[in-house]
């Protein structure tokens, strides 16, 4: 059972202005967790001092940054099945009350929404052809051209309420919902683009890969083949490895959100958010 008094006395002792003392109610305080954080915010609300509200916000973003590095690790040490639970726990960095049933809800919708379309069991092609119409068209989901490095691109609540994203974020919700549908369609990490596989092990659409066609969901679903990224490749001047044509994990989907996320906050110049990114992007290398 938490002592309110106690936290009480303990937040009020947060604006001391010896360093020693501070560090030592703060490292209290931290150690409580979670049940702390609403007598903090209530302390915040409360309080007139700049230096008291600014360290109540330091402590409480300790707190919950320490849970989404602890969430993270634990989603990858259990073998990272779950892509959506991982990218929502990514999503909780920057938008800690984030309500993970909203954005799962709106996920659900899409794939409703393209499985009530599905009078028969379709072609790969036709597959995507439904998927696309309702993604682009229904839905309008497009790539954000004007604004690329905005870090709102690659977390997925902003994403399903703009509908616009980068190449990563639209390809998982596009990837979340084929899966669902019973749809392999997986990420494949290709450099300086994202793109999706339509996999299938019954029909081999290549030797190497296993791989029917290629979809980049950056441009409206267009579908292409193993030569366009050979093609791809060569412009680049970089060697074809067999990565560049494979789906990858889905560890190797959130190192590359992150990434992109402390790319993005570097440009921008908030270099505490680029290094805290780079803290959780540790826990999911072996």
């Amino acid at each position: 059972m938490i002592n309110e008094t106690k936290i009480a006395s303990l937040i009020t002792l947060l604006d001391d202005p010896d360093p020693q003392i501070f560090s030592q109610i703060e490292g209290e305080l931290l150690s409580y967790g979670n049940e702390v954080v609403n007598y903090l915010e209530n302390a915040w609300e409360r309080s007139f001092d700049a230096l008291l509200q600014e360290r109540i916000e330091n402590l409480i973003h300790k707190i919950q940054f320490r849970n989404v590095r602890e969430d993270l690790a634990l989603w990858y040490q259990s073998g990272g099945f779950d892509l959506l639970r991982g990218i929502l726990i990514i999503n909780k960095y920057q938008y800690p009350d984030l309500n993970e049933q909203k954005i799962i809800n709106q996920i659900e919708a899409i794939k409703r929404d393209i499985w009530l379309q599905m009078m028969y069991e379709g072609s790969p092609i036709e597959n995507i052809k439904l998927i696309n119409h309702i993604f682009y068209n229904v839905y309008g989901f497009s790539g954000n051209t004007t604004n690329h490095q905005d870090p709102k691109n690659s977390y997925l609540s902003e994403v399903l309420e703009s509908k616009k994203g980068n190449q990563i974020s639209l390809a998982i919700i596009y990837s979340i919902v084929a899966q669902k549908l019973d749809i392999p369609i997986y990420g494949v990490n290709l450099p300086q683009h994202f793109i999706l596989a339509y996999a299938d092990e019954t029909v081999k659409g290549s030797e190497e890969t296993g791989v029917l066609f290629y979809i980049n969901v950056f441009n409206k679903g267009y579908i292409f083949a193993k030569k366009d990224i050979d093609q791809f490749l060569k412009q680049l001047k970089i060697n074809p490895e067999k990565l560049f044509y494979q789906p990858c994990s889905n560890t190797e989907i959130l190192k590359r959100v992150l990434r992109n996320l402390i790319s993005s906050y570097e440009k921008a110049g908030a270099i505490e958010k680029s290094e805290e990114l780079l803290q959780l992007l540790e826990v999911l290398k072996d």
